[in-house]
């Protein structure tokens, strides 16, 4: 299955709780994103929480617009890639 990483941009800043609240909220989202195929591997948050940087694995973008649309979150690039481990050369 391909990978991707998908750039968000949250102009309030991405806000999740610490706490039950947001551990449902995580699991909604993974739970909606598998009617598209979709697994949600991890995230990167920029200090400013405006920003994440997000890896997942996807039979195609579009099938990352629909989860995003249908969990409400923006998706503003997809860019399929691959890992480049700098200790393998070594």
């Amino acid at each position: 299955m391909p990978r991707y990483l998908v750039e968000r941009n949250f102009e309030n800043g991405l806000v999740v709780p610490i706490d039950q609240e947001g551990a449902s909220a995580m699991l909604g989202i993974v739970e909606r994103n598998l009617g598209n195929d979709v697994t949600w591997v991890h995230s990167y948050v920029t200090p400013d929480k405006s920003k994440t940087f997000c890896i997942y694995d996807a039979p195609h973008p579009e099938a990352i617009r629909s989860a995003a649309s249908r969990n409400g979150i923006p998706a503003d690039a997809i860019h399929e890639v691959r890992v480049l481990d700098p200790y393998f050369y070594y």
